[in-house]
């Protein structure tokens, strides 16, 4: 018995780092030209946008459901380069309260890769890959769900983050494109790849000081 055991060992050693090197390689492959998928990626979204831009309250009450904008990341933004966040509202609502850069918000959240690969989220919403949000069936918080605290003024939270939450108002519910410039940039973050855009579906709840 015992010298079956040995006979067997270096192949069942063998199998296991096949098995190994494809789970590699097939990592490595799902992020190949991962910078260019991704710019490819917000490029879409530009043209969707088209020149729908949104600096002011009074634009963005024109703003329809369904409908793409974009608005400017004024905490990284330069004259030369400036720097672009890109939105679609699935939820409207104008009389919510808008929080300010010194308070903070509670909202759930869903944030996926360009491949739909969720990174993070509170409750189980739309990814990057889905198309015609909102759809059916519609992705709604069960109450095994959590929202979740997001202080403004924070430097724990993205520049990104920082700006779209500041144009949201309470009972919400906005797709948001976030491009790496204004996201965990070239270096990445835990399982998020440098270079890479990052899509949240985002229901603000409410807000606090």
């Amino acid at each position: 018995m015992k010298k079956r055991l040995l006979v067997f060992l270096p192949f069942l050693l063998l199998t296991m780092g096949v098995f190994i090197s494809c789970e590699e390689v097939e990592e490595e492959g799902k992020y190949s030209n991962w910078q260019e998928r991704n710019q490819a990626f917000i490029d879409s979204i530009k043209v969707v946008a088209g020149d729908n831009y949104v600096a002011t309250l009074e634009q963005l009450e024109k703003v329809q459901v369904g409908e793409m904008f974009y608005i400017m990341n004024e905490l990284i933004s330069t004259n030369e380069n400036p720097q672009y966040i890109y939105c679609k509202k699935l939820v409207k609502d104008m009389s919510g309260q808008r929080p300010l850069y010194t308070e903070s918000a509670y909202a759930y959240y869903y944030g996926t890769l360009i491949t739909g690969t969720k990174f993070d989220g509170s409750f189980t919403g739309y990814s990057a890959i889905d198309q015609n949000i909102p759809m059916k069936p519609e992705k709604e918080p069960t109450p095994y769900d959590w929202t979740v605290k997001f202080t403004i003024n924070s430097t724990a939270l993205t520049s990104g983050w920082r700006a779209f939450l500041q144009y949201m108002h309470t009972g919400e519910r906005w797709m948001v494109y976030i491009p790496w410039d204004s996201a965990y940039g070239s270096s990445g973050s835990g399982s998020i790849p440098g270079y890479s855009v990052l899509a949240f579906d985002v229901i603000m709840t409410r807000v606090v000081q």
